[in-house]
């Protein structure tokens, strides 16, 4: 079967970075591999697949890593460096697109049941985050009400590639395995170096190991900038959540006292406080930012501008 894609009318979304797992698993070869690490299959011809990742997309979030039918079954994959519990709602946008295209040219409203094929949902993760070998995430976690039957459900299967995770699927598909032990030496040697330096070392070596080397060697360059970008922007997401957690956990303390905090609660406040009055923000903005009463957030101002002078 002939590729297909989306044939719409609509602009092609220049500003979505692909991945390396997204770039690997594009190959059919290395696709087809993988579906039958999953699958147990035994298939050799990987023109049996049929790839339609969405591609033209009008948002980001409207473009999935890998989605293709082999077998009567609708496969989409997708790689994840940061834990997100809003895959399944993400999938569902995915799953909705690919069957409208699926059927645009069937009739809907006749007495005919419309056959499509069956989805399956499978999330690749290799974050630093602890994560089980393991977790189904399901669209019914997201209700808002809890434990009513509702007449929708989404479940993806959540795989941690990291270390010695999942290590018979691995050992089952070796483009997994090599991906795997390419990002697990990119996040063990960016403890010890610069970045840039980091993915080179990684490249370097596995090359000269015999992990993923075709494929480096063909596409070096692009995947060094790849995996470069990934782990900045998974560095970014870390920050962002680490600090809105940091200011959550502050606003529930701020409502009280200041005479009531423990240490390491105020220690936490003043560092909050302080990058806020760096960025130039007044008293009653930062209060307003932390639902805090203006008192108390004057009262560390005035206990943060005393160390600083204690300081110099």
């Amino acid at each position: 079967m002939k590729d297909t894609k989306d044939t719409n009318e609509t602009r092609v979304n220049r500003t979505y970075k692909s991945t390396v797992f997204a770039m690997l698993f594009t190959e059919k070869e290395n696709l087809l591999e993988l579906y039958n690490a999953i699958s147990g299959k035994h298939y050799t011809d990987p023109e049996l697949l049929e790839v339609n990742t969405l591609e033209n997309a009008i948002y980001m979030s409207m473009r999935n890593d890998i989605s293709f039918v082999v077998d009567g079954r609708l496969s989409l994959y997708e790689h994840q460096s940061t834990y997100s519990p809003n895959l399944p709602l993400r999938f569902l946008f995915y799953i909705s697109n690919l069957y409208s295209g699926m059927t645009r040219e069937a009739n809907l409203y006749g007495t005919r049941t419309v056959k499509i094929p069956g989805p399956e949902f499978l999330i690749f993760y290799n974050g630093r985050e602890e994560m089980p070998e393991r977790q189904v995430l399901r669209l019914s976690d997201m209700f808002t009400a809890k434990g009513e039957r509702c007449g929708l459900e989404l479940e993806a299967v959540m795989l941690n590639l990291c270390g010695e995770h999942n290590r018979k699927l691995k050992e089952a598909c070796r483009s997994l395995r090599d991906y795997a032990e390419y990002t697990d030496r990119i996040r063990k040697y960016v403890r010890e170096m610069e970045l840039e330096d980091a993915v080179e070392r990684a490249i370097r070596e596995c090359i000269g190991e015999g992990i993923l080397k075709e494929f480096l060697e063909k596409h070096r360059a692009e995947a060094k900038s790849m995996s470069i970008f990934e782990y900045d922007q998974e560095k970014h997401m870390r920050m962002e959540r680490e600090e809105a957690w940091e200011e959550g956990h502050a606003q529930g303390h701020a409502e009280g006292h200041a005479e009531g905090f423990a240490e390491g609660q105020t220690e936490l406040l003043q560092n909050i406080i302080r990058k806020k009055l760096k960025k130039g923000e007044n008293v009653s903005r930062i209060a307003t930012d932390l639902e805090a009463d203006e008192a108390v957030i004057r009262k560390f101002v005035k206990e943060i501008e005393e160390a600083e002078k204690q300081n110099t």
